[in-house]
């Protein structure tokens, strides 16, 4: 299938490692010119680099800490000037830790405010006149299964994540008059760095992920492309009449019937 991206600037946060990487690298195979940012600079034009080599298309990478609205600002403007337009948003940012609700301080809530859910209004307000300008884009936002199903100790994430949710929702009600739609993508269990917190710390890592492995109905955890492929389909012209909805990847683990 055509996804028609050839062209489409595409801009992927969290993107040097895990889901980030592999949607730049879906989007960029399907023709679409990527920009990708993090914190980690080094790690980023590693990643840049790896990408271009993959799928022989130009990868720009602007380090930004989606945490700092000064950063997110400046990071825009440089996706804006890359290309003349941006078409495409990812959200994506790293969780916040696992525990109980009495352990987390005032500063771990504002941390995690800033990080997944402030960074997400910020990212989204700033494209917006772009896609404004163009008549059409794509707002994508990875949340977690989370937002479907109580997931023991991720009291900060849900909390966030829940109030990205929510957001897209009424952004799908203004937006939709630009041609731009909002949608959430809510991974389960998938092979990244980030399941290796939410893992029981008293049991061998591979044993643990085949425990919960066991729970899901594909019995397997996911792999990073087979969500890539989802973002990628939602960025696509396709997709046009696809907006406010919440898209579990998780081999069919969530439970619940909505």
């Amino acid at each position: 299938m055509d996804l028609k991206l050839n062209n489409k600037v595409a801009v992927v946060l969290a993107a040097s490692k895990g889901l980030g990487k592999a949607v730049a690298t879906a989007l960029s195979a399907e023709g679409a010119r990527v920009i990708i940012g993090s914190r980690d600079e080094a790690e980023l034009n590693k990643t840049a680099a790896e990408i271009k080599q993959i799928t022989g298309n130009e990868v720009i990478a602007i380090p930004v800490d989606v945490s700092k609205a000064e950063e997110i600002e400046a990071f825009v403007n440089k996706a804006a000037n890359a290309f003349g337009r941006i078409d495409i948003l990812l959200n994506n940012a790293g969780g916040p830790p696992f525990d109980k609700f009495e352990n987390f301080d005032d500063e771990q809530w504002q941390k995690a405010f800033d990080l997944n859910l402030l960074s997400v209004a910020r990212l989204s307000r700033l494209v917006l006149p772009h896609m404004q300008k163009t008549g059409s884009g794509r707002i994508i936002n990875i949340v977690s299964v989370s937002v479907k199903a109580v997931l023991g100790g991720s009291v900060l994430s849900t909390t966030m994540r829940m109030g990205v949710v929510g957001m897209a929702k009424l952004m799908a009600d203004e937006f939709g008059p630009y041609n731009i739609t909002i949608n959430n993508v809510a991974p389960g269990l998938i092979l990244t760095d980030r399941i290796k917190h939410t893992l029981p710390k008293d049991v061998d890592p591979e044993q643990a992920i085949k425990d919960r492995a066991k729970s899901i109905p594909l019995g397997r955890i996911g792999k990073p492309e087979e969500l890539a492929a989802l973002v990628a389909f939602l960025a696509s012209e396709q997709a046009a009449y696809i907006t406010g909805t919440t898209i579990q990847v998780d081999g069919g683990a969530s439970r619940s019937i909505y």
